[in-house]
């Protein structure tokens, strides 16, 4: 499976780290765009005048980790796109140029349904996505989101649960298969 990651299932530390630890286990091959990169490091401001700067080096590891990951801009595709949101046409395009099947975003309003059928896309929440990858594989899934615990508890200095750690990343659905 390939499927494209939007700026908003990216910027949140924990989601991203579970869903980019998944693909590296082989669950499936992220796609991004430098824009999609882009938003995703504009969208750190407002946690520190240094974020921005922290999530481009994370942005680099994102592209070392996943040399195939990055599709080139298609002003050409996305010339011909229509959505509620036209700042949103570049996700689809670089979705249709990666030969994606689907793109992962909270953000269901924008990409509706019937106008991704058109171009053979879905659009998949992540916390759906993790589901469905946990009902396939779970102890993969389980392994991925313990490093993550792992992480973020050493990064924040004491234990994180597990529990709030899935509802902090809107991942309700996942806590509850993983019986939480």
């Amino acid at each position: 499976m390939r499927a494209v990651l939007d700026a908003c299932v990216i910027y949140p530390t924990v989601l991203r780290e579970i869903l980019l630890g998944c693909a590296e286990a082989g669950l499936y091959q992220p796609l991004v765009s430098e824009r999609i990169l882009g938003e995703w490091v504009r969208a750190t401001v407002k946690l520190g005048p240094e974020a921005p700067m922290i999530a481009e080096g994370e942005a680099a590891l994102l592209r070392a980790r996943f040399p195939r990951a990055v599709i080139a801009a298609q002003p050409q595709i996305e010339a011909r796109l229509h959505l509620p949101d036209e700042n949103d046409r570049h996700v689809l395009a670089v979705a249709i140029a990666g030969h994606a099947d689907c793109i992962v975003t909270f953000n269901a309003q924008d990409f509706p349904r019937h106008l991704l059928a058109e171009e053979g896309l879905d659009r998949r929440d992540p916390d759906g996505l993790l589901w469905e990858f946990h009902s396939h594989a779970p102890a993969v899934v389980e392994g991925v989101v313990g490093r993550v615990l792992a992480r973020a508890s050493a990064l924040a200095g004491q234990e994180i649960s597990l529990k709030s750690l899935l509802k902090r990343a809107r991942l309700n659905r996942l806590s509850r298969a993983m019986g939480l």
